[in-house]
């Protein structure tokens, strides 16, 4: 519980600093992003042997196709419930979280889903953030990593190894690179119709 204080008090903060004052941070955010993802490499060079990695292997295809799936047949709902196009629907639930993708691909036909698009994507990242460490209790950490989609690889990542464990960091990392790998086909095959 104190992790999602400190996670609401640093963007409380950071939308206040944000407001009042424009920092110049220019690409440092990349920066430190790619330095995470080198420590937590290194960590998962040090605690894992290549009879894990097999051991993975099943899980690491179904896991993001089943996060895919659950994600498009939240789309499905979520269009059918709030009356829009299926179309719209099926293409904002296909970013699985890659907001920095899915709202400009969507926003090629239609600049009000493309923000929503991102909005929604965005949305799922900081729940992701909040809901984390709680929903490991519930369906464990395996299968709460669907919860992130493609930003297990990159900005969820360290989330997961803290509350998942490094054990949860190499599936978190397999199943954010295959929805990173899918998302930018499947948006675009579904806006096609």
């Amino acid at each position: 519980m104190r992790f999602i204080l400190y996670v609401l008090f640093a963007l409380i903060v950071g939308a206040l600093v944000g407001h009042l004052y424009s920092p110049g941070f220019g690409n440092l955010y990349e920066l430190v992003l790619y330095l995470l993802i080198l420590i937590i490499g290194i960590d998962l060079g040090q605690n894992f042997r290549l009879k894990e990695i097999r051991r993975m292997g099943r899980l690491a295809i179904k896991l993001p196709l089943a996060t895919l799936t659950g994600s498009l047949l939240g789309g499905l709902l979520a269009s059918l419930l709030l009356g829009i196009g299926l179309r719209w629907g099926l293409a904002v639930a296909a970013g699985c979280g890659w907001y920095s993708l899915t709202g400009p691909l969507i926003a090629q036909y239609s600049a009000v889903y493309g923000t929503l698009g991102f909005l929604a994507n965005l949305t799922r990242e900081m729940f992701t953030v909040l809901l984390y460490p709680l929903a490991i209790k519930r369906v464990g950490k395996e299968a709460a990593v669907s919860m992130g989609g493609a930003t297990t690889m990159d900005t969820t990542l360290p989330l997961m190894t803290k509350f998942g464990g490094s054990e949860v960091a190499l599936i978190a990392f397999v199943h954010g690179f295959v929805l990173t790998a899918l998302v930018p086909f499947v948006v675009p095959f579904i806006l096609g119709f």
